[in-house]
């Protein structure tokens, strides 16, 4: 049973989500701030995050940076329509998805279930049958540990940042456009991936490249995508 933090302050919002959650089996925890939410990460063990962003006392936002300083749990934010600048902000600072409100049952669980799937693969001591390694340049990915490392130091990546390592890496040389990545690292529709692709590209590049702004390895195809350059 993995155990789900819902963290939002509309009631109705949360008693929802506790309905479509617990009729898939999850064991749900409830916070209605920022602050309550850190509480019971602070307590429990929680397998994944739902976080709304505008919040009383304190906001998911604020939330998600503190909860960034201790963990790499998976937190699908949930956003309004008019929240687009929030959502970059979110996606920037390590947030895995969103969810837009009103939001669609099917698609949540769907997301719900591949969030978790690749933070049990990444954390959860799943055992490959075999060791498997993948090496370009100073970057270093472990399959069978989940690992990454840059020049021998380990690096944390969230499990999306993970995903799009793991892809670009299995493919050196090749362009990937920002709706095939995200079709291949979300398994969902490609509509409207532009930006949160590009906001975790560059997330792996603050943490992969010594200079961001002219990397080594993550490169930009102007008009194309994106490559992992031997």
């Amino acid at each position: 049973m993995y155990n789900i933090l819902v963290c939002d302050d509309e009631k109705d919002i949360v008693s929802a989500l506790r309905i479509y959650l617990t009729a898939e089996g999850y064991q749900v925890y409830e916070a209605c701030n920022g602050r309550e939410a850190l509480e019971v990460l602070s307590k429990q063990e929680i397998h994944l995050v739902l976080m709304d962003i505008m919040m009383p006392v304190m906001d998911g936002i604020t939330a998600m940076v503190k909860l960034r300083e201790q963990s790499n749990v998976p937190v699908i934010m949930l956003t309004a329509k008019s929240e687009d600048t929030d959502k970059v902000l979110g996606l920037n600072i390590g947030a895995d998805d969103y969810v837009t409100k009103p939001f669609n049952p099917v698609e949540l669980q769907a997301r719900v279930r591949s969030q978790l799937r690749r933070y049990m693969q990444l954390g959860g001591g799943v055992q490959a049958k075999e060791r498997e390694t993948l090496i370009i340049g100073g970057i270093e990915l472990d399959d069978r540990t989940k690992e990454v490392t840059l020049d021998g130091e380990k690096t944390a990546l969230t499990p999306t940042e993970y995903d799009i390592l793991k892809l670009l890496m299995e493919n050196p040389g090749k362009v990937y456009s920002p709706a095939q990545i995200y079709a291949a690292v979300w398994n969902d529709s490609p509509y409207g991936t532009e930006n949160t692709v590009a906001v975790h590209i560059r997330h792996l590049r603050e943490k992969l490249e010594y200079n961001p702004a002219e990397p080594r390895y993550l490169k930009s195809v102007w008009g194309r995508g994106y490559k992992l350059e031997e």
